[in-house]
């Protein structure tokens, strides 16, 4: 996939808005050869973006047209970048035999993602065209469970017999390479397809041609089970920086590989899922922004802006239970959202950078110790000086008395250092009982914090005042 993207010219981003309107503007005159010329200088993964950009413009059977009026290969390539939605449209608006030319040329991976998300009676219309051992393979991919590292591989790669010699190998890859996903790292396998080593083209390349695959390879190869959860594939490709990762079965035989573009589809999928978490909003992110219905952003929204609300329920009721306490010392009110947000804001800070790093897993869960002892002591210094700076302020700008400075500070010192804490323990806490650490950001350290802040400022209030 990666080597046929960067066979042709890419689009300059400063040009593309002016040459999409130039392509809608030739559709509309019907000038289609002058369309199809422009279309045959770019990138798959250009043309790709043209075709969703110009579809609002030009409807979905003018962009099916365009489509079909590109070179079998050039249609091969560039449907894998469509968005799915388009996908099913265009293999809905095509022939059976210009599906058929689609689904052949297809690497692999790409034509397992597209099964997962075409309408059953589409499948199986492209089944029946496929061989029996094709039909079962490809069942066998669609029945790894979702998000798994057996969902993401391709059977698609270079495998070598310890017993080759460089020679030899080097005229495998010649053979079969062009149908490989890549052919930089090539596996060696063993009896009953053990995986057993990895050899680089490099040291292929390198290497004098009568030597034996076995005494260049590296046995010390990383592998992942069919069975791995996507986002520990990805923090393996993110730690180690490989560009492949071979796939096992739980007998250790190779099934297939992972290559970095598809990891990449991965962690942007991941990361846009953890910033929905982060800012309260469930369900999953397959779908842009635009793309999706009102009622369907209600849905992902509601349910924890109605747990939160609730939260501040009691919110309310802490303060009602202090109103004698206000109604004497007025002044109080006044620095209550200060400290609230002060508190959520020292809780968010600590929360976010916790998640991160137990993402990148720089923090683990045994670290947790450690995590609570450092952000203690971040939690003291940033407090003093917030505090130090608020009583010069309530003193000297504000003219309150000194109780009502000590009160409001003392109270700052505490909320800052527990919010804290508290904000770095709640995502440990949550990975350690298998909840994703995302969750624990955001809305919900907040509310969490603004409880806390007032429980911690009207006990301190009643202390220090006498009340």
């Amino acid at each position: 996939m990666e080597d046929k993207m960067i066979e042709s010219g890419t689009l300059d981003s400063r040009d593309f808005d002016a040459e999409v309107k130039e392509i809608i503007e030739l559709v509309t005159e019907r000038r289609y050869s002058k369309v199809r010329s422009m279309l045959l200088e770019k990138n798959a993964v250009d043309v790709a973006e043209i075709l969703e950009e110009t579809e609002e413009e030009l409807g979905l059977d003018r962009e099916i047209l365009i489509f079909r009026m590109l070179p079998k290969d050039m249609s091969a390539d560039v449907f894998p970048f469509l968005s799915e939605d388009n996908q099913v449209d265009i293999i809905n608006g095509i022939t059976q035999k210009e599906t058929d030319q689609i689904i052949n040329e297809l690497a692999f991976d790409d034509m397992i993602d597209l099964l997962e998300e075409l309408p059953a009676n589409i499948v199986d219309k492209i089944l029946v065209k496929t061989t029996k051992e094709e039909r079962s393979l490809i069942n066998t991919f669609l029945n790894y469970p979702e998000n798994s590292a057996g969902s993401l591989m391709t059977i698609d790669y270079v495998h070598l017999k310890r017993d080759m010699t460089v020679a030899e190998s080097l005229q495998h890859i010649k053979d079969v390479g062009e149908d490989a996903e890549t052919i930089y790292s090539c596996y060696v396998i063993g009896e009953g397809r053990r995986l057993i080593g990895v050899v680089s083209l490099r040291n292929l390349v390198m290497s004098d041609p009568d030597t034996a695959v076995s005494t260049i390879m590296r046995s010390d190869v990383m592998s992942v089970s069919v069975l791995t959860d996507q986002e520990e594939v990805s923090n393996m490709f993110r730690k180690y920086g490989i560009i492949a990762m071979p796939v096992v079965d739980r007998e250790g035989r190779l099934v297939g590989i992972i290559t970095v573009d598809d990891i990449l589809e991965v962690i942007d999928d991941e990361t846009t899922e953890d910033f929905q978490r982060m800012a309260g909003v469930t369900g999953d992110s397959d779908d842009e922004y635009l793309e999706m219905s009102v009622w369907r952003h209600v849905r992902t929204r509601l349910p924890w802006l109605f747990i939160l609300m609730c939260s501040y329920m009691i919110t309310g009721g802490i303060i009602s239970g202090f109103e004698d306490m206000l109604s004497e010392y007025i002044s109080l009110v006044t620095y209550m959202p200060m400290l609230m947000g002060t508190g959520g804001n020292s809780g968010s800070q600590s929360s976010t950078l916790i998640i991160r790093a137990l993402a990148t897993e720089d923090v683990q869960i045994s670290d947790a110790l450690r995590v609570l002892w450092k952000e203690a002591r971040i939690g003291i210094l940033v407090g003093l000086c917030l505090s130090a700076l608020n009583s010069l302020r309530i003193i000297y700008i504000d003219h309150d008395t000194a109780g009502v400075a000590l009160t409001v500070c003392g109270a700052m010192f505490i909320i800052v250092m527990i919010a804290k804490c508290v904000g770095a323990m709640l995502p440990i806490l949550a990975k350690a009982v298998h909840i994703d650490p995302a969750l624990m950001a955001g809305p919900v350290v907040s509310s969490l914090t603004d409880m806390m802040s007032l429980g911690i400022y009207f006990v301190f209030a009643s202390i220090v005042l006498g009340i």
